[in-house]
């Protein structure tokens, strides 16, 4: 927790209600976001109990699984939720637009891409071993499915992936999305709680968040947001259910379990709406069209790769694709850090209390400073920032300034408050910098050690060239016949 987040907290604490830890949204929020709230049976890691999902909170579709240990059902239940997700998944890639590209083909990316906003980072985890146990599964066979399963399961799959990637916003944790941008009086883990979370951040009128968090604690009154039940409604209101149905197999009895797990789902629905109206509400910051330009560019091709019958993703990730994904994750958080603090003073004010970045006033420059001789010569402008905040960088430290995104300058020298910089990339091409490239004296700017520069990606072998002290060459995927019959319980 950064010194800013503490601070924010205290006061949210003395004040009753959250404290804004952004000015912008961080995150895209699309124009018809697919809300997807699922329970889980308890003590079943993937077996599913029942879900809720609509793009329209008037109309919610309720979906159950009277007796979660039959698997016959909840593959049928799977099935359903396919007929939920995959027609608003399938509908988004027939909208495409022409990109065009330096020096390369242009190519074609779907104009929008599909936003699935689960309650929790648990359902996030729901969602993940969803896909994992039915991206393998086959319509044909021993233990066949419906086809439908199998296309929902990779779609899950490359959701729940797509969610590892920072600024990604295809599947979206409404607890995580929340606490980014408030800070609440109540602990991180409590914050997991979105009754509680959204109470701090919207109370009821009269009432201060502490005391409407502390009443959303009530399960009575607020149930859990899932994957998890509550115990007591487990062992008082489901179990009599599931059994009463398992004792009759009729429509009455699975009715009962539906209206039973429609009282815990409904007061969820409410929230998530209520949640996604709160991040609504905030102006869209700059950098999030960018970062769902990359989430539309990958929707696109995972579409591609579907649509050629390109086989299910692998159950784990070979030493050179998981090599390549952990650097183009980072990348990733180098990208989003940089432009969360370039889009946000808030943010940015981060930075500077641990010496990071900092933001002064220019004293002097020098505009048409050279380095070299020659053809060789390069121009390279000095300018000196006075500053009261705690510098805490390094001469050559490279910096970037959100007032001239793409332009980098190196730390000179630090005195007292004085720093002096040398502007290395951005001013323009010719023998004088370009007009407004060189802040002039007396203008406030803010330079931080986050860079949006682009890195190439590591020079990793082809998998077929893995070393054998990384396990050699992957072996090829051939569905076996054991599979469907996995355990994922």
């Amino acid at each position: 927790m950064s010194t800013l987040a503490a601070l924010a907290r205290l006061r949210a604490l003395q004040t009753g209600r959250a404290q804004r830890l952004a000015t912008v949204r961080h995150c895209h929020l699309s124009e018809r976001p697919m809300v997807f709230i699922p329970l889980r049976l308890a003590g079943e890691a993937a077996a599913p109990l029942a879900a809720m999902a609509g793009t329209d909170p008037r109309h919610p579709r309720l979906l159950v699984v009277p007796q979660p240990r039959d698997r016959d059902l909840r593959f049928a239940f799977t099935a359903e939720l396919a007929e939920v997700i995959l027609p608003y998944v399938e509908g988004l890639q027939k909208a495409t637009e022409t990109v065009e590209r330096r020096g390369s083909e242009p190519y074609e990316r779907c104009v929008d891409a599909p936003q699935l906003i689960v309650p929790n980072r648990g359902s996030v985890a729901f969602v993940h071993m969803l896909g994992r146990s039915t991206r393998f599964r086959r319509a044909e066979g021993p233990y066949a499915v419906h086809p439908s399963v199998p296309v929902l399961g990779r779609w899950l799959t490359f959701l729940a992936q797509r969610a590892q990637y920072p600024g990604s916003a295809m599947l979206l944790a409404a607890t995580e999305a929340l606490s980014l941008h408030w800070a609440t009086g109540q602990s991180m883990l409590e914050d997991a709680n979105l009754a509680s979370l959204v109470s701090w951040i919207d109370p009821p009128p009269g009432m201060t968040g502490a005391a409407a968090a502390r009443e959303a604690e009530d399960p009575l009154l607020w149930t859990p947001a899932g994957p998890a039940t509550d115990p007591g409604f487990d062992t008082e209101v489901l179990a009599p259910a599931i059994r009463a149905y398992e004792d009759t197999l009729t429509e009455h009895a699975a009715a009962r379990v539906g209206e039973a797990v429609r009282s815990q789902l409904e007061p969820t629905w409410r929230l998530m709406w209520r949640a996604i109206g709160l991040l609504g509400a905030l102006p869209a910051g700059p950098g999030t069209a960018a970062r769902w330009e990359g989430d539309r560019a990958s929707f696109t091709n995972f579409a591609a790769q579907l649509a050629e019958g390109g086989p299910p993703q692998p159950k784990r990730d070979g030493a050179v694709g998981a090599a390549s994904r952990l650097a183009r994750m980072e990348r990733a958080q180098a990208s989003y850090d940089a432009q969360r603090a370039y889009d946000d003073p808030l943010v940015m004010a981060g930075y500077r209390l641990t010496g990071e970045a900092f933001t002064g006033t220019v004293l002097a420059t020098e505009p048409d400073r050279t380095e070299g001789e020659g053809r060789g010569r390069k121009l390279r402008p000095l300018l000196t920032v006075r500053t009261s905040d705690p510098v805490r960088l390094a001469p050559g430290t490279r910096l970037g300034t959100p007032e001239r995104r793409g332009q980098q300058a190196e730390v000179v020298e630090i005195a007292g408050e004085h720093v002096t910089l040398k502007i290395v990339k951005g001013m323009g091409r010719g023998r004088t910098a370009t007009p407004g490239a060189v802040p002039e004296v007396g203008e406030r700017v803010s330079y931080a050690s986050l860079t949006e520069e682009f890195q190439p990606p590591p020079g990793l072998p082809a998998p077929e060239d893995t070393p054998w002290t990384h396990g050699g060459p992957p072996v090829e995927y051939v569905p076996a016949d054991e599979e469907p019959e996995e355990e994922w319980s």
